[in-house]
């Protein structure tokens, strides 16, 4: 190359602390530059996190109407800095975004990174070479009445309001799947249990419908923690006093905000405390948590109930994704529900990330709101993932061994509990520890002891009075307890034909 070429290859900025090259075509400029030299941590670059480069790019804008109204810059550069803020919100210029994730400063080189992007993207609008910032200034302009300290955490709202969107679409399909299943599963007879014991008879359609119950209460929990998130500090500048603002400017800026964004976001009432408090990030990410414990839950349930096929419960099928051993022919892994499983613990150990966070920030500010915000876009974006797959590769596809299930309904000793208030509990006690002395059924038990006739019995299986609440007779039951087996079936009345209580 030519030293003429090597020349224009180049263009140098200066800052506090001196002179650098930076490269030509580049967008971003010498604080940038700093910030990839100072942060080579994760490799991962703010890039990579396409709702927060939204977010910038809304807060940016809003921020620039409201200083064109208010007189603070001039209309023309207003204008070209609104137009490259809504091309960066298309998606423009991702690649520009090259500060690493986690990074010191409380987020200040992510704001630097986004203001040199819009102030040379804003340069070129303009016919322009990169670099002239006396034209317009990436501080001067485009972050005029602004400070990272409202920027920053205003910005993380907005994207994390942007990704619960997301998250709360894939648990709805999700409960929906799972909904599905427990309609198609809602004649199937099993056997539920306690501590891994039998406990009594249910409905597989029950079993999958608690699933998807549990996932409806969390929608309506993370709803509730987006909720938190459209009160926003737009306008606070350094510690929420609003230095160097004009007194409409807060105001007007989180008003545009607003229709920028969608979101029905309101400007804090203390702008003071709303710098410093993280407490809505740690609400929603102890939400994050809680939902990735009650999926982990689900998923060691669905493994626990296809575990086997020919030694485990094998109570249900779940559908085959890969091969699951390089060693042992024909074996099948649960992998769906173990990479949720594994999401989760990823989820559960990022929630102590943002509470340690949030609990190391001191006075006026919170220098750690970059961890906070990776950790919840970890959480956020992987729990979407999760809800997803298991969704479409697992749930959906999930059968049940019917007469597996039957016929360990027939064969437990937790049928005898269903018999209870007919026999009475001393009874049936003696009925399931004979029945699991010898391994005959408690049916042929009750039946051969004469504690109730064929009738009764044929009543008392019928799978909605096994699995739901039902109206007994009840039988008178003695003082004294005898220690035989009760022979006289007439002794002891038996339920109402039809009677089901409502």
């Amino acid at each position: 190359m030519s030293n003429a070429g090597q020349i224009n290859a180049f263009r140098i900025e200066h800052d506090l602390l001196g002179e650098r090259d930076i490269p030509a075509a580049s967008y971003w400029g010498i604080h940038t530059l700093r910030a990839t030299e100072n942060f080579p941590i994760t490799g991962t670059p703010i890039g990579a996190q396409p709702d927060l480069l939204r977010a910038l790019a809304c807060v940016k804008q809003a921020a620039a109407r409201a200083n064109r109204d208010l007189g603070v810059i001039a209309p023309e550069r207003a204008a070209v800095i609104v137009q490259a803020c809504e091309e960066i919100m298309n998606g423009a210029l991702g690649d520009q975004f090259v500060v690493d994730v986690i990074q010191g400063g409380a987020g200040t080189s992510t704001n630097m990174n986004a203001n040199e992007v819009i102030a040379n993207r804003a340069l070129e609008l303009l016919g322009q070479e990169k670099g002239r910032y006396e034209v317009l200034h990436p501080i001067q302009d485009v972050n005029a009445s602004q400070s990272t300290n409202d920027v920053y955490p205003t910005a993380l709202r907005i994207a994390t309001c942007f990704a619960i969107e997301r998250l709360l679409a894939a648990m709805a399909e999700l409960r929906q799947a799972f909904e599905a299943k427990a309609h198609e599963f809602d004649d199937v007879l099993k056997m539920g249990r306690t501590q891994l014991q039998d406990a009594v008879p249910m409905t597989l359609g029950q079993e999958f419908l608690t699933y998807a119950v549990m996932l409806g209460e969390d929608e309506l929990r993370l709803s509730e923690a987006r909720a938190l998130m459209v009160e926003v500090n737009l306008g606070a500048t350094a510690i929420g006093t609003g230095i160097n603002t004009d007194p409409d400017y807060s105001p007007l800026a989180v008003k545009y905000l607003a229709e920028i964004t969608g979101l029905p976001l309101v400007r804090a009432a203390n702008m003071i405390e709303a710098t410093q408090d993280t407490g809505a990030f740690v609400q929603m990410s102890g939400v994050l948590k809680r939902i990735a414990c009650k999926l982990s839950k689900t998923c060691n349930d669905l493994r626990l109930l296809s575990s086997g096929p020919q030694s485990g419960l094998n109570e249900i099928n779940l559908p085959e994704r890969a091969a699951g051993s390089s060693i042992m022919p024909g074996k099948v892994n649960p992998i769906i529900p173990e990479v949720v499983n594994q999401i989760a613990f990823e989820v559960i150990g990022n929630d102590m990330t943002v509470t340690m966070a949030s609990e190391a920030g001191q006075l006026q500010l919170n220098a750690f709101e970059p961890i906070i915000a990776w950790s919840l876009v970890k959480s956020i974006s992987h729990l979407e993932a999760g809800c997803t797959t298991l969704a479409r590769n697992c749930v959906s596809g999930i059968t049940a061994n019917r007469e597996k299930l039957l016929e360990a309904v027939k064969r437990s000793a937790g049928l005898a509990t269903a018999f209870n208030p007919v026999i009475g509990y001393e009874a049936a006690t003696r009925v399931a520890r004979e029945a699991i002395r010898s391994g005959r059924s408690v049916s042929e038990l009750v039946l051969e002891l004469g504690l109730m006739d064929e009738a009764t019995l044929a009543q008392l299986l019928r799978p909605e009075v096994l699995t739901k609440p039902y109206r007994y007779v009840r039988p008178v039951v003695p003082d004294v307890v005898p220690a035989a087996p009760i022979n006289d079936s007439s002794e002891v009345p038996p339920p109402p034909p039809e009677e089901v209580a409502h």
